[in-house]
């Protein structure tokens, strides 16, 4: 039986239910590092991952590891505070069960960020990558939460994936960056997920630049697939960390304290940009 069978999700989202007055229709999950989005919601009600029933729990440094609920801009809202990755050692499916527990409390639209690693030459540290598209090594490779019986109570056997960053999200954080005047730094492109937690090669690197890859990263890919599947629109966010190595005679290394320190650097923008995209929602109407 798979760990985030519609039982198993439908006892965590009633458990959530008979425990906050909240019906979130938005879910958001902060990357590495951008846990301060979860800061801005109003009224907040806090939930420990490891007193949730079924919950993972998170083990990375910059990962919270709770559940924030509140309203933001009038919207009531959801916000994985730390969210979990395939090199922690999980199961795919216990990675992204809280998309399915959100679906089952009636979230509609997903908004996810991370950190990654910017490939695209014309991207510098600090830029904010809107993904318009993914390549799912995992799942070249079979690992793919999807994987194993159907349940078509959340969604179909094989679903297309050609719309699953959703374009109306995208052009509507266009406009509202616009707005708030960061167009400088707001990119759009393709994000590559692979299993880490070693962070990529050179060869890899020019391997997945090759590929059409403008950003690589750990995360986000898994969640949209199950998302996406359920019927919520996503909206994905990745926050340039660091440039990738291309170059053999290069200096630079890649690390995780890089990774966070530019979190911090960016992270007010982002928060800006998020909450002023979740007050411009339309009400979801593809469910």
């Amino acid at each position: 039986v798979a760990i985030d069978n519609y039982d198993v999700c439908r006892a965590t989202a009633d458990w959530l239910l008979s425990n906050t007055k909240m019906r979130p229709t938005v879910g958001i999950v902060c990357g590495s590092g951008l846990g301060g989005l979860a800061e801005m919601l109003k009224d907040p009600q806090f939930f420990k991952y490891s007193d949730i029933p079924n919950f993972p729990h998170s083990t990375v440094p910059g990962h919270a590891g709770r559940l924030v609920f509140g309203t933001l801009k009038g919207k009531s809202c959801v916000c994985m505070q730390g969210r979990f990755h395939l090199y922690e050692g999980y199961p795919i499916q216990k990675i992204t069960l809280p998309m399915r527990v959100f679906k089952l409390m009636g979230v509609e639209t997903m908004i996810l960020t991370n950190a990654a690693g910017g490939l695209n030459q014309d991207y510098k540290v600090g830029d904010v990558m809107i993904i318009k598209d993914h390549i799912n090594m995992p799942g070249f490779a079979g690992i793919n939460p999807l994987g194993g019986p159907n349940d078509e109570r959340f969604g179909v056997r094989f679903p297309c994936m050609s719309d699953a960053y959703n374009r109306e999200l995208r052009q509507l954080a266009f406009k509202v960056a616009s707005d708030l005047g960061y167009s400088d730094f707001l990119k759009e492109g393709v994000y590559c997920v692979l299993g880490g937690p070693s962070f990529e090669t050179i060869a890899e690197c020019r391997m997945l630049h090759k590929l059409g890859a403008d950003a690589v990263g750990m995360s986000t890919v898994h969640e949209v697939l199950v998302a996406h599947h359920a019927g919520m629109r996503c909206f994905a966010l990745s926050l340039i960390s660091n440039r990738a190595v291309m170059d053999y005679d290069s200096q630079e290394r890649a690390n995780h304290e890089e990774v966070l320190e530019t979190g911090r650097l960016r992270a007010e923008q982002l928060v800006q940009l998020v909450s002023a995209l979740v007050a411009r929602l339309e009400q979801n109407n593809n469910s």
